[in-house]
């Protein structure tokens, strides 16, 4: 688990807790400010130490979990929610565009040899680009990003100037395009014209491996250059 805060004219406002769970090593993280309430975003808690460690977190800094999201519903980030939903009450928050790669997960968990699989929930509250997800203090803005799945959300935070960008963006790589509702071509054009204009000095949190920069992918990324 790593811990990351955003500043504002000096002031930490907002805070990113990135836990990397399951054989994916996928990248679920908690975003919450002063208030103490706080956004759980592709939760891939998959053993039972993951869901203990998530909780003790959560318990530990005294938060209050308000969200549940998924970026998207592939199986590593959907592992969890099963667990958040019941344990903190919470709907399951997504685009409706990931209904039937949710609903595959089951086959995926057969075709990948992972048993155990507790099923998530079905979604509840449906986002949509340019909506504005609030929590506390904190406004995040919606964009659709589709490309790695064929509704994938990023979440931007305006104000301090950090982006949950679930698999669309890495460093150094994008998200695969070779799943069901994948599109290279829909991938680049996501990236391009939704994320590359929101600031170089934009952080990016992926959902899988370490935090980057928007300027840094626009000069070192392969993929992109």
């Amino acid at each position: 688990m790593h811990d990351g805060s955003t500043k504002n004219n000096g002031k930490i406002m907002a805070h990113v807790a990135a836990f990397a769970f399951n054989p994916f090593q996928e990248n679920t993280y908690i975003v919450y400010d002063e208030t103490k309430e706080c956004i759980i975003f592709d939760p891939g808690c998959y053993h039972e130490a993951e869901r203990k460690q998530l909780d003790e977190f959560i318990a530990s800094g005294e938060l209050k979990p308000v969200r549940l999201i998924n970026t998207h519903c592939h199986i590593d980030h959907v592992f969890g929610n099963r667990h958040v939903a019941d344990k903190y009450g919470l709907k399951l928050e997504m685009h409706k565009g990931e209904i039937p790669v949710l609903q595959a997960v089951p086959m995926a968990c057969q075709m990948y040899g992972i048993p155990g699989y507790d099923p998530s929930p079905e979604g509840e509250v449906w986002l949509e680009d340019g909506d504005v997800v609030t929590f506390g203090e904190t406004k995040l803005e919606v964009l659709l990003t589709p490309g790695h799945s064929p509704a994938s959300l990023s979440f931007f935070c305006r104000e301090d100037g950090f982006l949950i960008a679930g698999d669309v963006l890495f460093q150094n790589s994008i998200g695969r395009t070779d799943l069901p509702g994948g599109d290279f071509d829909t991938l680049i054009r996501s990236i391009k014209e939704k994320l590359f204009p929101l600031g170089d000095d934009v952080k990016v949190y992926p959902g899988h491996g370490p935090a980057t920069t928007i300027g840094y992918e626009k000069r070192h990324n392969g993929f992109l250059v």
